[in-house]
């Protein structure tokens, strides 16, 4: 797992293999990453975890994301990754 105050390994996890998911990561760790809680910056970080087809579909709202957790984080960060 990504330590909790490393933000350069934050960002550069943020940098995926799809355009669709770099438009939603990158600003939200630009202008919100910092402003979270210890336990929600845990959380972003098990997103930055999965694999790339899982967000894409859990993002774009194909599919349901099974952790209520992480389904949680997905609403914050498509709320809060546009300025």
């Amino acid at each position: 797992m990504l330590e909790l105050m490393n933000i350069a390994r934050v960002r550069w996890a943020c940098r995926r293999g799809m355009l669709e998911l770099d438009v939603l990561f990158q600003p939200f760790v630009e202008t919100q990453y910092e402003a979270l809680s210890d336990a929600d910056k845990q959380t972003f970080i098990r997103l930055l975890e999965c694999e790339d087809p899982e967000l894409f579909a859990w993002f774009m709202g194909h599919e349901q994301c099974p952790d209520p957790l992480l389904a949680d984080m997905i609403v914050t960060v498509r709320g809060r990754a546009a300025p």
